[in-house]
């Protein structure tokens, strides 16, 4: 028994020392696991933190933004709030963590399968016989066979996964400049309608006065009253959408809800740029599907999928896997030989598979199309509505200067006690209407051209062509 031991103790000491570097190996290659516990607390961006954001042109999405200097340190610009937006906002972080989950699958799509070891000893219980083994090694052939189309598809859905990043920064950038437009707005009407609540106010109190000394009739005074009321609620109200505008720019900045960005006026000549022409926005529309993100992605998206129902059409052919194979019987005879494992493709040839891949690559060519033609009908919707505040703007704007010079005659002729004080406040209050109006209709318009540009894919009309630059970047 003493022998018997000794020689079953051999061979596995002699497996240990083999298997110690083998391991060593393996396991030097292994990533290793580490924990990275949450955040309870509130992280966004405060005031102080903001003074020492430093963004890196070069990961700007739009050429103007990548050219553009972002220093806050005396107050922002619509560019530089763009670019703030594009840096920090969260959801385009989470983007960003879903185009590093495509990567990581993508790499994954590309690794060869790990060969499979097999090893089995059998330990004779008398005797004059010797251990036996069987040792073999085999890999899976159809994984190599699919390897070309998983790795394709894996490709073409990093650069949707891209595009769409970069088609989620567009829309971004464009929510970014409509905010700091609409702020920008509220920041200048604000007082106007500060001015004509306290015309309404004074209006009131001083014929609530005259109705108190017997001067008034009732229905003058109530007309008084709802006007004065009309006023206070059109001044809280636009308060209220301040506040809300102030939320919506923080929440999307990822800023805390306590900072106060301190927002530039726009340039004269931003302010007063010409509206592009047709010709332009022609020019843009007609190459909309190479231009859009969305409808590129679209695009690898489709390809991904045809790579995929291709994989489906392969993996129609049996499943195979082959190996070596090296044994030992107990009468210490040697044989060597091969082995083979076949799937019978008799009931499902995975059939099911092809045709959830073929549906699948009807619904995306579906939707593609469609976004295609929603994305026409919105360019002629918005061009058919910023041709007629076009031309509200103008008939406000060459309304003007007579409200405003009505407005002046009416308080020096009140200044010299000439005109009653419901003829001047009447004076006063249409020329501040007109001016909000006119300001409304700017606010309007700006917006719409913001949304104008992100629909077609950059700004109008001078970046359109290095803008191409950044696309063809993000879909290689």
């Amino acid at each position: 028994m003493p022998a018997f031991h000794a020689a079953v103790a051999a061979p596995i000491a002699l497996r240990q020392r083999l298997l110690v570097p083998v391991c060593a190996v393996l396991l030097a290659g292994c990533t290793w696991y580490h924990r990275e516990p949450l955040a309870p607390q509130d992280t966004s961006t405060s005031a102080r933190s903001l003074e020492r954001i430093r963004i890196d042109t070069a990961s700007m999405p739009l050429p103007e933004l990548a050219a553009h200097r972002f220093d806050p340190a005396d107050g922002l610009d619509i560019d530089e709030v763009a670019m703030l937006a594009v840096a920090n906002n969260p959801e385009l972080k989470l983007t960003r963590d879903d185009l590093g989950i495509a990567r990581a699958q993508a790499y994954s799509a590309g690794l060869l399968p790990d060969p499979q070891l097999s090893v089995s000893s059998d330990y004779p219980g008398q005797s004059g016989t010797t251990r036996a083994f069987n040792y073999g090694l085999s890999i899976d052939v159809m994984a190599i066979v699919l390897r070309s189309a998983n790795q394709q598809s894996a490709d073409a859905t990093v650069a949707k996964t891209d595009l769409g990043l970069l088609w989620q920064e567009w829309q971004t950038v464009a929510q970014a400049r409509q905010l700091f437009i609409k702020t920008r707005f509220q920041q200048d009407t604000l007082p106007l309608l500060q001015d004509q609540l306290e015309l309404s106010r004074t209006r009131y109190e001083r014929m609530a006065e005259a109705r108190r000394d017997g001067n008034l009739t009732d229905d003058t005074l109530s007309a008084a009253l709802t006007a004065y009321s009309d006023a206070r609620k059109q001044y809280t109200d636009a308060q209220r959408a301040a506040e809300q505008t102030h939320h919506d720019l923080n929440a999307l900045l990822g800023l805390s809800p306590d900072v106060q960005l301190p927002l530039q006026a726009p340039a004269a000549d931003e302010a007063d740029s010409p509206e592009p022409s047709d010709a332009i926005l022609d020019s843009a529309l007609a190459k909309l599907a190479q231009r859009r993100p969305d409808l590129i992605a679209l695009q690898a998206g489709y390809e991904a999928q045809e790579q995929k129902y291709r994989a489906a059409i392969l993996s129609q052919f049996p499943s195979l896997s082959v190996g070596f194979v090296r044994a030992r019987d107990t009468s210490n005879i040697y044989t060597s030989g091969f082995q083979v494992n076949l799937s019978l493709p008799i009931f499902n040839r995975n059939q099911g598979n092809v045709a959830i891949e073929k549906a699948t690559r009807q619904r995306l060519r579906d939707e593609y199309q469609s976004r295609v033609n929603q994305a026409y009908a919105d360019v002629a919707h918005l061009r058919a509505d910023n041709a007629i505040l076009a031309r509200q703007l103008q008939q406000a704007e060459a309304a003007l200067p007579d409200v405003d010079v009505a407005a002046q005659h009416a308080a020096s002729a009140y200044a010299e006690h000439n005109l009653a004080l419901g003829a001047y406040t009447d004076a006063q209050s249409a020329s501040l209407v007109k001016r909000i109006d006119v300001a409304t209709l700017r606010e309007s318009l700006a917006e719409q051209r913001v949304g104008l540009q992100a629909l077609l894919g950059s700004a109008i009309p001078d970046a359109f062509s290095p803008a191409q630059n950044f696309i063809d970047t993000h879909a290689k």
